[in-house]
């Protein structure tokens, strides 16, 4: 990869990038270069470590590596997409048409074989920005309900504006239910995008999370049960 002169400004401010890839001289180059154009980078090199920052950090944009050991980026990019429309562009040194289906199809914004040019790589990563910003994201920044306030990006929860601790299946949860505030959510999307995998866990995350949100959790104000269907977040 050549170095040129790009700047990623898209957003305004400096977008935080996570790349993932496990060849340690790529990563190094893409943060170098990334840094350079004015981006925050905080970096992976395997999708473990990656959901461990995901869990930490609010990026704007993540780029990952399609060829990578143990789990590879297309299984990243799933469990992803099952609670986040993050932005997300593909990295690989396939460029195979059914590669590129595939990542697509899972959920990914872009794709780039490599290798690759960093100034194109740059106006990718401007492009997806800016879709992102023309579709407003995720939809509202902040959703409030009674004393309760939920950053949707950063998946944290105040109560009356002190912190409340959730695990990362319950800001999951929240943050589903939140994007349809005052709607019903099917028990069996719920658990299709959250970790909990069964309806029966679902339940028992809900009942979790009531303990975190209501004053008696046994009539509950704000995570309501939707009988027969799901649940819905009362929203202001």
């Amino acid at each position: 990869m050549s170095m040129t002169n790009a700047a990623i400004d898209a957003l305004h401010r400096p977008a935080h990038i996570l790349v993932v890839d496990d060849d340690d001289r790529i990563r190094e180059l893409l943060k170098k270069f990334l840094v350079s154009c004015g981006a925050r980078v905080s970096t992976a090199a395997h999708a473990e470590a990656a959901r461990k920052l995901l869990a930490s950090f609010d990026f704007d944009l993540l780029i990952i590596d399609v060829m990578m050991p143990k789990e590879d980026g297309f299984s990243l990019l799933e469990s992803v997409r099952k609670g986040s429309s993050v932005p997300i562009l593909l990295l690989t040194a396939r460029g195979l048409p059914e590669d590129r289906i595939k990542g697509l199809g899972l959920g990914a914004d872009d794709y780039v074989p490599k290798p690759f040019e960093p100034a194109e790589l740059a106006l990718r990563v401007n492009n997806i920005l800016r879709r992102t910003v023309a579709r407003g994201g995720d939809g509202p920044a902040e959703v409030r309900f009674g004393p309760h306030a939920f950053h949707m990006g950063r998946g944290e929860l105040t109560c009356d504006g002190a912190a409340v601790r959730l695990t990362e299946a319950e800001a999951m949860l929240l943050k589903i239910l939140a994007a349809r505030g005052g709607e019903t959510v099917t028990r069996e999307e719920l658990a299709r995008r959250t970790s909990a995998g069964l309806e029966r866990s679902v339940d028992v995350q809900v009942t979790r999370l009531r303990r975190k949100l209501e004053v008696d959790p046994r009539a509950p104000v704000y995570l309501q049960t939707v009988r027969g269907i799901g649940y819905k977040l009362a929203v202001d």
